[in-house]
């Protein structure tokens, strides 16, 4: 259980770094009364990317060997050295103009959430779920919303204080890329990827 709750943990925290700071430009363009209509954008946007997820990894499922559902921890890696190296390309100016569309508060954040921490979101927990057993799905699940209020609270308040805002603009990219990489590399080891591979080479030496 201390096992799902780290992994969940970790997992929502290395796609959550950048989504702070959209949160912080989220609350910096919508109004203080709206803070629970952004929760539940927050909310319905990470429930249908889990969603998505979760039956992603149920169709991945029927892979025959264990080993093999590792690969996908390379997806995660390679996500990770693309954020290392090249970054993101989130754009301030448009998250803010989404949020001054005329669709309500929750409906904005929703297409924010989906449009910024799509292919994200789905490239890391697709590969967690896929090598989790059911027990450990639901405390995962339970994991995010936890960290998705702690996220929520933090991006409230923290956008009031500038030089965190500049600080996680600036470093964010390489937390979330050293995040990442270690995660796929953890996927990997603990679906038994890599000592398979470790074998396969002594064999042929």
């Amino acid at each position: 259980m201390i096992q799902a709750i780290l992994t969940g943990a970790t997992a929502y925290i290395s796609t959550g770094i950048d989504y702070l700071v959209i949160l912080m430009i989220i609350f910096g363009s919508t109004r203080r009364s709206d803070k629970w209509l952004v929760y539940i954008g927050d909310l319905l946007g990470t429930t249908i990317l889990v969603g998505a997820s979760l039956i992603l990894a149920l169709i991945l499922g029927f892979v025959p060997e264990e080993w093999m559902l590792g690969l996908l921890g390379i997806i995660p890696i390679v996500m990770g050295l693309k954020q290392l190296f090249f970054g993101d390309n989130d754009d301030d100016s448009a998250i803010e103009n989404r949020m001054q569309k005329r669709a309500s508060v929750v409906v904005n954040v929703v297409i924010v959430t989906i449009a910024t921490c799509g292919a994200d979101n789905i490239g890391i927990y697709v590969p967690i779920f896929t090598n989790a057993k059911p027990n450990e799905i639901i405390v995962i699940l339970l994991t995010f919303l936890v960290m998705l209020t702690l996220f929520w609270l933090a991006g409230y308040w923290l956008v009031r204080i500038p030089s965190v805002a500049n600080f996680l603009n600036r470093w964010s990219r390489y937390i979330t890329g050293i995040v990442y990489v270690s995660l796929g590399f953890y996927i990997m080891w603990d679906s038994g990827t890599l000592s398979h591979f470790v074998s396969a080479a002594i064999a042929l030496i």
